[in-house]
């Protein structure tokens, strides 16, 4: 049996539901070896899927394979989401509780839907592109960002939250993932971009409008400063200043900052000191033509801010989140709009990088360009 390459991606996940049962029947022999040997038959039915369906021949791009796995991971997250809010029972309760139970908090819930519904699609569409053999390489910077913010936010905060001491030996087992998307990710950067075929005229004339002609770069540059400042300012609130303003936010307006998961102190730190830097090169990529590298890092921070804001709104307004953390219900308004323009920003750069790329193209040095010939 032949399948084609979106078909086969999307049969993959129906493993999810036999190995989320044998996760918890060898969550329940208290052994990380029966953990470890539940994984290994996973991944080998995986492979046997692969040859038995003729997809093996997709090898040729190896990034095929690795989506598929994630998409499998993808069902395995949602059906642990679906079972601990109570839609479904007996598959992963037993595994959760006994080897993963950070994944029972509001943060790993959000972050379990998130991965089962927008990861799951995005590992479809990329796994479709990559057997027909189409550039996916936008599409797979976005998938790209999400992950990785997704699981160094999760790890991290495993390791300093208050649930740190419930740490298992399973914890481990995510190294090889980040292995993996670690791999996956240098694969991806090391594809060709799909550049547009414009004339030097085109891209000459393109970069040579000043700002006051660009009025969605200057609306553009405005929200990127804003964010850039409440990036700033909750990055404060998390280290603890003492000033009056970032006390009466922290009590007022985002206690969930305060919640000793660890999970928004994690992602407040990781805004402040990588998304930050990268607002401040957006809005001088924005202002000067030629910055090659905000095209790719637009859309690495769209799919992580978008993933972060996600599961920090739900996790804010989550019923296992203590209520002394969550958002009070006067400032609930004000919390969801700024939040989601604070998600909306990167999006709309990488949207501006997308559709009009020659404003962000090498630009030609003086002097370089060719002489008409002379007969």
């Amino acid at each position: 049996m032949q399948l084609r390459p979106g078909a086969a991606a999307l049969a993959a996940p129906l493993l999810a539901l036999p190995a989320t049962l044998g996760a918890s029947a060898a969550a329940s022999l208290h052994s990380p070896a029966a953990s470890a040997l539940v994984v290994t038959l996973v991944l080998l039915g995986l492979v046997s899927f692969l040859i038995l369906t003729g997809s093996i021949s997709l090898f040729q791009d190896p990034l095929y394979c690795v989506f598929v796995v994630f998409s499998f991971v993808s069902a395995v997250d949602l059906l642990i989401a679906l079972e601990e809010d109570g839609i479904i029972s007996g598959f992963s309760q037993l595994f959760v509780r006994e080897a993963d139970p950070h994944l029972r908090t509001a943060h790993g819930l959000l972050t379990c839907y998130w991965d089962g519904s927008v990861h799951y699609g995005l590992c479809l569409g990329l796994a479709a592109a990559a057997g027909s053999r189409k550039n996916y390489r936008s599409l797979g910077l976005f998938w790209l960002g999400s992950l990785l913010m997704s699981a160094v936010v999760f790890l991290l905060g495993n390791l300093i939250g208050k649930y740190s001491p419930e740490l298992s030996p399973s914890f481990l087992l995510n190294l090889p993932f980040l292995l993996l998307l670690t791999w996956a990710g240098r694969r991806l950067l090391q594809q060709p971009r799909a550049l547009p075929s414009l004339s030097p005229e085109k891209i000459a004339e393109e970069q040579s409008k000043p700002l006051y002609r660009r009025p969605q770069d200057a609306l553009l540059i405005l929200m990127l400063i804003l964010t850039a400042a409440f990036t700033f300012f909750r990055g404060l609130v998390v280290l603890d200043c003492p000033a009056d303003s970032c006390f009466d936010y922290t009590y007022l307006h985002e206690p969930y900052l305060r919640d000793p998961v660890g999970y928004p102190k994690v992602q407040m730190l990781i805004l402040l000191f990588y998304l930050l830097p990268f607002l401040l090169l957006a809005i001088h990529g924005l202002a000067l033509p030629g910055c090659c590298c905000l095209p790719d890092c637009s859309l690495l921070c769209a799919g992580a801010v978008a993933q972060a804001q996600f599961a920090h709104l739900g996790s804010s307004l989550h019923s296992r989140t203590p209520f002394p953390y969550q958002t009070p219900d006067e400032v609930l308004g004000s919390f969801l709009v700024s939040n989601a323009l604070y998600a909306l920003c990167p999006g709309l750069l990488a949207l501006r990088c997308l559709r009009s790329p020659a404003f962000f193209l090498p630009r030609a040095r003086p002097g370089l360009r060719p002489e008409k010939k002379h007969q």
